[in-house]
């Protein structure tokens, strides 16, 4: 560790002499080292993908890294999960309340400047650290499919497609090849599959692959059937072999 570095890493409320907050850049590393996450938009609908790899014995019936938060949003993380947790209660707690204050459900962008506006509090105030976690939350609202990105800095963005966690750089540059704005539904699904496969060590079997949709039409997040997935995944393979590779 670098002498001018000394002290500074440790207090999360002092900036370092080259202006920088080493604790808050810690927990975006936490995030870069997590497994991947995805997030699309199409003109149809959103999805959200992430790569699972459950151990041996273990039930892995329920998604560890996708949420829902209300009828017509859903959340990916990468990076420490159990933060992606209490900021998923948050956000519930959060939509509930807009339905019972004002009647109508809550702007995806509303829950993502509200979540992010929390990291930003936990960047201040000694005695905390920064949220380990970065959040891909979609969902459809009265603006149509909308896709945003938060993380432990407190900031928030608006994306089409957008990847998070180990291998995000080169899924990134794959999604920016190959996303195009009119994009259908099922091809951003068969996008998803190939993003998840190009940072994953299994290149094959979409078994490590678990993806959720919501649809312009029904607003309504649910997880999709592992028969979809395995379509996707195929498709994937027959549609950017070379990207797999």
């Amino acid at each position: 560790m670098l002498p001018a570095q000394q002290g500074y890493d440790r207090a999360i409320t002092v900036f370092s002499p080259d202006g920088r907050l080493y604790q808050v850049e810690y927990a975006i590393e936490t995030v870069r080292r997590g497994t991947i996450a995805v997030g699309i938009k199409s003109k149809d609908g959103i999805i959200i993908a992430v790569e699972e790899k459950p151990r041996k014995l273990q039930i892995s019936q329920t998604a560890q890294k996708i949420f829902q938060i209300d009828d017509h949003v859903g959340v990916a993380a990468a990076g420490y999960i159990p933060d992606a947790r209490s900021q998923v209660d948050n956000a519930r707690f959060f939509s509930q309340s807009n339905k019972l204050i004002y009647d109508e459900t809550v702007d995806v962008e509303a829950i993502a400047k509200h979540l992010a506006d929390q990291c930003q509090q936990f960047t201040q105030y000694a005695g905390v650290r920064p949220f380990g976690v970065s959040l891909i939350i979609g969902g459809i609202d009265s603006g149509g499919p909308e896709l945003f990105l938060t993380d432990p800095s407190g900031t928030y963005i608006s994306y089409d497609a957008v990847a998070i966690g180990s291998g995000s750089d080169q899924v990134t540059e794959f999604l920016e090849k190959n996303y195009k704005p009119d994009i259908s539904f099922d091809d951003a699904g068969t996008l998803a599959a190939a993003s998840i496969s190009i940072a994953s060590e299994d290149k094959e079997s979409p078994q490590h692959i678990i993806m959720s949709q919501i649809l312009a039409d029904t607003k309504t997040f649910e997880i999709m059937p592992e028969e979809q997935i395995k379509k996707y995944s195929k498709n994937a393979s027959e549609k950017y072999p070379s990207d797999k590779s």
